[in-house]
């Protein structure tokens, strides 16, 4: 039988703004998010679903169906940004200098939603779905961290999702392959020799040195054999205008698509680097930190979020509508998201949300559509549900 979870989700589309605003008024940065871990877990024990805490603030719920059968897990990543909010609603955020200016209220939300659609059809569902509650997204990456907890010891897939003001309300995005860049980050110093600004020859600029790195880092994105983005975003030295400075420290990252990329590019990073500086007879130490792996969605586990996605929206009794409203990405994203933990050891597939919002992630006036929870919640079911019957066969 084909559960209409669009329409189910409908009938808690009030219930949903009601926790969603919740969330939204008590922001909790990375590691920090006890209020919220409480607040999910009430409101997963009222749905007679168990809860484990772990590393303090990460919530996992098992969701145990009827039939046996495989395990599914659904992420919702929890933290919130140090932003003041400029919304103008009349549910502002209550803690000054922080927001939920990513979204992430909502994809706690969404997946409690989809919580308590499934739990309503326990009778029906062949298996576990877990519900991964993720703290410290935009921080140090908790997914990570709740990997090496066990969160996945059994599980066959997981799913996860990112609310976009690039599409619609109530519309969902599925990319193939490649979604989000892998990061790392870069620590360069720049070691010369000070001299009087009058006899610059005597000494070796290290300002200048650095000057030249930059330029050379920033051309290297025009040759990678794949899309990637350098950013230098700090750059300090010197102690006067008359001083030749012989230190010069630079901070930034870089963004490459799928590991081969990402392999040269820390390659080429280090080469320029050193390269550039012994031309000038300055020294150069860069530090190169490794961040996050980046989200390359399996093509099989994507395939099965488009159709669970086209059939939500046919069930609700829009057929021609599914066409519309489930949209194919064509290019991926330079942006980073630690769900590329989950994808480097199990199957899954990451996809969007439509928000609906004319302002961008991360800014102080970002806003979601709440229709876009209602669309969110009934997918997630949709998703988890077929990704059972898949593993199950």
């Amino acid at each position: 039988m084909l559960i209409d979870y669009l329409t189910e989700a409908h009938r808690l589309s009030g219930e949903l703004s009601a926790l969603r605003r919740e969330f939204h008024q008590y922001p909790e940065l990375g590691n920090h998010e006890f209020k919220t871990a409480d607040r999910i877990e009430l409101f997963l024990k009222e749905l007679g679903i168990p809860t484990k805490r772990i590393l303090e603030t990460a919530v996992m719920g098992q969701l145990k169906g009827a039939l046996p059968g495989p395990s599914i897990a659904l992420r919702a990543d929890m933290d919130a940004l140090p932003l003041q909010e400029e919304t103008g609603i009349d549910y502002p955020s209550r803690i000054p200098g922080i927001m939920h200016a990513c979204g992430h209220d909502v994809h706690i939300t969404a997946v409690l939603g989809a919580a308590k659609l499934l739990s309503g059809h326990r009778e029906e569902l062949e298996g576990t779905i877990l519900l991964l509650f993720q703290p410290d997204e935009e921080g140090n990456g908790g997914a990570q961290r709740m990997i090496r907890a066990g969160v996945l010891e059994g599980v066959s897939a997981v799913f996860g999702a990112h609310v976009t003001p690039e599409l619609p309300a109530g519309h969902i995005g599925v990319r193939y392959g490649k979604f989000y860049a892998a990061s790392d980050t870069f620590k360069i110093t720049v070691t010369g020799k000070s001299a009087h600004g009058a006899e610059r020859e005597k000494g070796i600029d290290a300002l200048a040195a650095a000057s030249e790195i930059v330029g050379g880092l920033l051309e290297l994105q025009h040759y990678s054999s794949e899309k990637s983005v350098i950013t230098v975003g700090t750059f300090h030295g010197g102690t006067a205008g008359n001083i030749v400075a012989d230190r010069a420290e630079l901070t930034g990252i870089i963004r490459t698509l799928g590991p081969e990329a990402r392999k040269q590019m820390r390659t080429r990073v280090l080469e320029t680097v050193r390269d550039t500086a012994a031309k000038s007879g300055a020294q150069a130490r860069c530090e190169l930190h490794e961040s996050y792996p980046g989200v390359v969605n399996d093509g099989s586990m994507t395939q099965l979020v488009e159709e669970a996605a086209r059939s939500v929206f046919k069930s609700h009794g829009d057929a021609w509508l599914g066409s519309d409203l489930v949209h194919v990405i064509e290019e991926p994203l330079m942006m980073t998201e630690d769900f590329g933990y989950f994808l480097q050891e199990r199957p899954g597939s990451f996809y969007h949300i439509g928000a609906g919002c004319p302002l961008p992630l991360h800014n102080p006036g970002f806003l979601p559509d709440e229709k876009s929870i209602v669309t969110a919640a009934a997918v997630h079911a949709a998703v988890a549900v077929r990704g059972l019957s898949t593993f199950a066969q």
